[in-house]
């Protein structure tokens, strides 16, 4: 399974409607299930996002259905990163030409 980071921010709706969260919540876990996808962790955050996700999903196609799906929803927008471990990172670099 490849490792996905998700990004999100609350829009306004988002914000307005925060004390629906656990609902919410719910709603994005059901959605992942319905993509493929597995939250493996889900952060409230402070700074420049509001919220991180940790996803693992069996390709980008997975996530971008993930992605678009909760966008959806009118509560968050996403920026998806393509996270690479350790032994994954040393098998790309130890292919370079």
């Amino acid at each position: 399974m490849a490792t996905f980071i998700m990004l999100m921010n609350f829009t306004q709706d988002g914000v307005a409607g925060i004390k629906d969260a656990p609902n919410r919540r719910k709603q994005a876990e059901d959605l992942a299930e319905q993509c493929g996808v597995n939250i493996t962790a889900n952060y409230l955050t402070m700074g420049s996002y509001d919220r991180v996700g940790i996803v693992e999903a069996p390709d980008g196609e997975a996530v971008a259905r993930f992605a678009l799906a909760l966008g959806g929803l009118g509560f968050l927008s996403t920026t998806t990163l393509r996270a690479f471990d350790s032994d994954e990172a040393e098998a790309i670099v130890s292919s370079l030409p």
